[in-house]
């Protein structure tokens, strides 16, 4: 449970915490207990710090105000349940429960009163969000502004002069209006054709790097921007398939655009093979930080991780399509009876061998045997599912980490900590879990075919992923029963399943109609200030990780125990790496692996 329980008479809170003060004026001691509602299957009697309560007594407790909670009573010798209470606590508030015995004793009265009112621990984030609306608003009207006042004097010039060496001057002076020819995609070649790049890409994967960005320097120390412990979806669990999805996208636009330059696919799976090596060390040293404090304790060395992962989806993805991709488009026919299909039929080969993919990753998640656990075990282990299963953390993902890198070789600390008390290690970035990051960058591929295939017609685009994500919307339905812990298949970050996967390929599906439609197709947005970020995805991440605890993007607070002042700092540091990476644009500085 997140409760943490002091045993003093004065409790000094922290951020997402309230004070509880428990009154017994009952002729029995009283034990209590508590539950988070995001504990699935753990037992309210199960003794998780038990606190005891004399006769009569008082006693003051601070109790989580993240989720809502479950508190209850027994009496203490004959472990008798004698009252329950749920309630969601708000953060440095003040509460008292008095237990009482009512006329006739037999009957016991448990009631909470709110002593003082919490604070609102969402209002910084509001004024934040307001604020950030608010200058957006001011720079879209400025620029209109400016735009009109331009195109007045620029005809007004012209009316006077009545020569072309005028407009000529202006022109030279100001720049003429072009489309941005600038082509960078971080991890593949420039395609040939730079005209034709479309912005809606580089701004999806600027929006999935921001909050990246902004979620791993603690995202205000808010629960929704921390990784949820087992099973379910916060915004920090959006983002990282969001940025393996657009990878795949522009794959399939990258390596078609270079076929139809005249590149040779044996050359191309060279290049392929050589940046996916890259990304995997950089990975590898940016994640093991302790060059810091001295050498590198080799025992010690986490091999997976973030851009781990991105090496190996790049590498398969991009080397099936590489198989199967094909140079010259313009000369397929669309008249044919299975051309509605077109995106999908020419590269079946492709399909097969992912499908068989995600065959072995459910064999293997649902088939291998685990010595202790139950086979085809999705828990985290830990106090969940009443405690059995302790040592099971992850079933076969956790299982298979262990036997092939080791268990200091992975991640110490799982999400599964906060709640669920686990004690085994568990990688989020494990060996089984990167077949499904494999089929969620497919998935991204899927969505450049489209492009490919039906770029003059705008309308098939959007209805093409709009079917994508219904059905990847009625298979993770389908899946889950739509619930967060009771399905087939429960939505996991932590395993990267296979709905979770279809959940989030349905969600990137659906933003990128919105993207592509405001920005490719109506042009109303130019996809400021994300597309900067995107242009330099591989600079950004990398740079935020290894100056992460450096000045000015890190800074000794006056209140550690402060929403605003996390939030405030967290802002900084990702607005500063925008600031950055548009500098770096306009400089046409850009790192490419």
């Amino acid at each position: 449970s997140p409760a943490d329980f002091g045993h003093s008479k004065h409790v000094g809170l922290k951020m997402d915490e309230a004070l509880l003060t428990v009154i017994n004026e009952l002729e029995t001691k009283i034990l209590v207990f508590w539950r988070s509602e995001r504990c699935y299957q753990v037992s309210s009697n199960l003794p998780v710090y038990p606190a005891l309560l004399d006769c009569p007594a008082s006693q003051n407790f601070s109790v989580s105000t993240q989720h809502e909670i479950t508190l209850q009573l027994n009496s203490a010798p004959e472990a008798q349940e004698i009252c329950k209470v749920q309630f969601h606590f708000g953060e440095h508030g003040n509460y008292s429960l008095w237990m009482k015995n009512l006329n006739n004793v037999s009957l016991t009265n448990c009631s909470l009163v709110t002593n003082s009112e919490p604070v609102n621990s969402n209002m910084p984030i509001l004024v934040a969000f307001f604020v950030f609306v608010g200058l957006a608003l001011i720079f879209a009207v400025g620029c209109r502004v400016l735009s009109l006042v331009f195109g007045v004097v620029r005809g007004f010039v012209l009316r006077i002069s009545g020569t072309m060496e005028t407009e000529r001057l202006i022109n030279s002076e100001l720049g003429s209006p072009r489309t941005d020819g600038l082509v960078t995609d971080n991890i593949l070649p420039s395609p040939a054709n730079a005209n034709r790049r479309l912005r809606s890409l580089d701004t999806f994967r600027g929006i999935s790097l921001v909050i990246m960005v902004f979620v791993n320097y603690g995202g205000g120390r808010y629960w929704f921007f921390r990784h949820s412990s087992w099973n379910g979806l916060t915004v920090a669990d959006l983002v990282f398939p969001w940025f393996v999805f657009i990878m795949g996208t522009s794959i399939a636009l990258s390596i078609n655009s270079m076929l139809r330059g005249g590149a040779s696919r044996s050359s191309l799976l060279k290049k392929v093979i050589w940046r996916s090596a890259q990304l995997f060390l950089i990975g590898v040293f940016i994640i093991n930080p302790n060059y810091c404090l001295g050498p590198l304790s080799i025992d010690n060395l986490r091999i997976p991780g973030v851009l781990q992962r991105l090496a190996w989806s790049y590498l398969v993805v991009a080397s099936l399509d590489l198989l199967v991709a094909r140079g010259h488009l313009d000369i397929l026919t669309t008249d044919a009876w299975w051309s509605p299909g077109l995106d999908i039929i020419l590269y079946w080969p492709a399909w097969v061998c992912v499908l068989l993919m995600e065959i072995v990753w459910l064999c293997l998640t649902f088939l291998l045997p685990v010595p202790d656990c139950p086979t085809g075990y999705l828990g985290p282990g830990g106090i969940g599912d009443m405690g059995l299963h302790t040592n099971c953390t992850g079933g076969a993902a956790g299982y298979i980490d262990r036997r092939l890198l080791g268990e200091q070789h992975i991640y110490q600390s799982p999400s599964s900590k906060v709640i669920y008390a686990t004690k085994m290690p568990f990688d989020p970035e494990g060996v089984l879990g990167s077949i499904n990051s494999v089929l969620m960058a497919f998935l991204g591929l899927q969505a450049g075919k489209i492009l490919l295939h039906y770029r003059d017609v705008p309308t098939s685009v959007i209805s093409r992923f709009l079917i994508w994500g219904l059905l990847l919307g009625a298979v993770s339905a389908v899946l889950t029963e739509c619930s967060t812990d009771k399905g087939f298949i429960p939505v996991n970050k932590n395993l990267w399943s296979l709905s979770y996967v279809t959940t989030l390929a349905c969600f990137a599906f659906v933003l990128l109609v919105l993207i592509y439609y405001t920005i490719d197709v109506k042009k109303w947005w130019s996809g400021a200030p994300f597309y900067y970020p995107g242009m330099n995805s591989i600079l950004v991440y990398v740079g935020h990780e290894v100056f992460e605890d450096y000045f000015p993007f890190r800074w000794h607070m006056a209140n550690s125990q402060s929403h605003a002042e996390h939030l405030i700092q967290n802002i900084l540091a990702t607005s500063l790496w925008v600031v950055i990476s548009y500098i770096l644009y306009r400089k046409r500085i850009f790192w490419k692996i």
